[in-house]
């Protein structure tokens, strides 16, 4: 039998960190996946903070997800909003879509997919 060490990492110390205006996307690698921590600050919009440092104007990323606090949207090219909400898993296909946060509290969730080609 193979000894496998387990591995420990916590997203204060990421393997990589995204800053933008108003917004961070910490980065943590291990067993092969890697797993991003988005938090946003009540203003940000991906149109406006992310998108112009990458040359888009919307996020094609697919993302699955849990959001941990706060209410941000996925608002799609087709005129669809649809409100993501602390509690809740998502799902956003890769179709052309804008982000905002919702409402004057920080919006902070967790990609399980996606998170390698987010704000890159």
């Amino acid at each position: 039998m193979k000894n496998l060490d387990v591995i420990l990492k916590r997203f204060e110390a990421p393997d990589e960190a995204r800053e933008m205006v108003k917004g961070r996307f910490e980065v943590v690698r291990l067993g092969g996946i890697t797993v991003g921590r988005a938090t946003y600050e009540p203003g940000w919009k991906w149109s406006e903070h992310v998108g112009p440092s990458v040359g888009a104007r919307y996020c094609e990323v697919e993302h699955v997800g849990l959001v941990l606090e706060g209410t941000a949207t996925a608002a799609f090219e087709d005129g669809r909003v649809v409100e993501l909400k602390a509690g809740e898993l998502f799902y956003i296909p890769p179709l052309p879509h804008d982000s905002w946060v919702v409402g004057d509290k920080p919006y902070v969730s967790l990609h399980f997919l996606g998170a390698d080609h987010y704000a890159k």
